[in-house]
């Protein structure tokens, strides 16, 4: 993808030399801000009265996504420790009635994570009597998977909810989507 500046340059048709001379700029700058690096100060000035425009249409702007419905569904995921299923449900009706495409991916997302806990869980509870009863422990067995997998909900929403404030987006991200 080009930067402003090559775009620019480019349509100016000037060489990276040539703009180096005319903005005064060294040559390896100019390679560097074409490569990602963003002007500042003294150089984006320079580079503005080079191209004959504002400073501010040099700097690619930051299209910021609020993600505070991706928040809402991740925390929403919580209501499964209470209710059965209601880890998968009640956040998958919140993706879906998310019409920004950005927290629906991460509504699909969250919820992926939260049905294959959820089938773990059920499958653990399911054969634990029987290892239970295989092994002959008197230990009720079933309380171990159900701890470890309530203990990977909580760590999950923690990291997602903390990765959704910090950088938003999850922090994992699962390469196949269930949703």
């Amino acid at each position: 993808m080009k930067s402003i500046v090559q775009h620019l340059r480019e349509e100016k048709n000037l060489t990276q030399t040539e703009l180096a001379q005319k903005s005064g700029i060294s040559l390896r700058t100019i390679q560097r801000i074409e490569a990602g690096n963003i002007p500042k100060g003294f150089t984006l000035k320079a580079l503005a009265n080079a191209f004959q425009t504002e400073p501010e249409k040099l700097v690619p702007s930051k299209k910021i996504t609020k993600v505070d419905r991706a928040k809402l569904i991740n925390f929403s995921s919580l209501i499964g420790l209470i209710i059965p299923f209601g880890g998968v449900l009640f956040p998958l009706i919140l993706t879906y009635k998310t019409k920004d495409t950005k927290n629906k991916e991460l509504g699909k997302s969250i919820v992926s994570v939260q049905v294959i806990l959820a089938t773990a869980l059920a499958l653990s509870q399911i054969i634990s009597p029987f290892i239970q009863k295989g092994l002959s422990l008197h230990f009720p067995l079933f309380l171990l998977p159900l701890l470890i997998i309530i203990c990977l909900k909580l760590l999950v929403v923690i990291l997602n909810g903390i990765s959704l404030n910090i950088k938003n987006d999850l922090h994992k991200n699962l390469k196949i989507n269930y949703l």
